[in-house]
């Protein structure tokens, strides 16, 4: 008997939009695709946008997308689809990230208070950095980051000490040969400079973003430490390059705000285990 060859993910390229399935050729697995598609991109698609980013033909993208909205899991408009309040309501519940939010939103507002920059919160998940919390003011940076939104790790400040305070230091990953994708001419496209970075990032605890991920941004980053000495999580503050502010100002106070936090998750995770 023939054995059934291991599911691999499946990644989709339309319209600049990566849609990942680990079994595209499902219902189950169109149905994602469908979903993935509003990641990253503007709030509503038409269905001509569904239809040509997941690869599938109107009527299945029709039919799949009417099948999701009375599931609750899209909406129809005037203008095409969108996501809808159940998915809102379900990524509520998403453990453990939840609780890393719930202990994480004090600490992320005193540091608001004390900088009056954007903080954000995130791990890494599939090479990728996710992130959990954002917060910012009425004056907030133009930022390619948001709430849910996923960002390359080797050009944002959280993607570095995520990477250096890794199981293995980011040792894995630098293996794999990754193709370091240029965002604007400042971000780091060689493998020896990103090792480079990496050994300092684990040196002072911090790791910056100067223009990297987008112009006119810079951002400071900490790593939130558990027992093992490994990154459950970062904590980071953007600001605009045109600002009062610089980084070198606001990094004790990342560095010491992630290391209280870190402190905090490390009691939590004991009672955590209980549960």
């Amino acid at each position: 008997m023939t054995p059934t060859p291991a599911t691999t993910p499946h990644p989709i390229q339309r319209d600049d939009v990566t849609v990942r399935s680990t079994d595209p050729d499902t219902v189950i697995g169109r149905a994602f695709r469908l979903l993935d598609a509003f990641r990253p991109g503007p709030a509503e698609l038409t269905l001509n946008q569904l239809a040509s980013r997941c690869d599938l033909s109107r009527s299945t993208a029709h039919r799949l997308a009417g099948q999701l909205a009375r599931q609750g899991a899209l909406e129809q408009t005037d203008h095409g689809w969108r996501l809808g309040t159940r998915i809102f309501e379900l990524g509520q519940m998403v453990s453990p990230q939840r609780r890393l939010r719930e202990l994480a939103l004090p600490h992320m507002q005193d540091l608001f208070v004390a900088t009056g920059q954007t903080v954000q919160l995130a791990v890494e998940d599939d090479n990728e950095v996710l992130y959990i919390e954002i917060i910012s003011g009425h004056r907030k940076a133009p930022s390619p980051s948001r709430r849910g939104g996923r960002m390359p790790l080797h050009c944002t400040a959280l993607g570095k000490v995520l990477l250096a305070f890794s199981g293995d230091g980011g040792r894995s990953y630098l293996a794999g040969d990754p193709v370091l994708t240029p965002r604007t001419p400042s971000t780091i496209i060689e493998l020896a400079t990103l090792r480079r970075e990496l050994h300092h990032v684990r040196h002072e605890q911090l790791a910056y973003d100067h223009e990297e991920a987008a112009a006119g941004l810079m951002c400071v980053a900490a790593p939130l430490l558990d027992g093992e000495g490994t990154a459950a999580a970062a904590m980071s503050v953007s600001m605009p390059t045109y600002g009062p502010l610089t980084l070198a100002a606001v990094a004790p106070a990342v560095r010491t705000c992630a290391r209280a936090l870190g402190r905090e998750l490390a009691r939590a995770a004991p009672i955590a285990s209980r549960a």
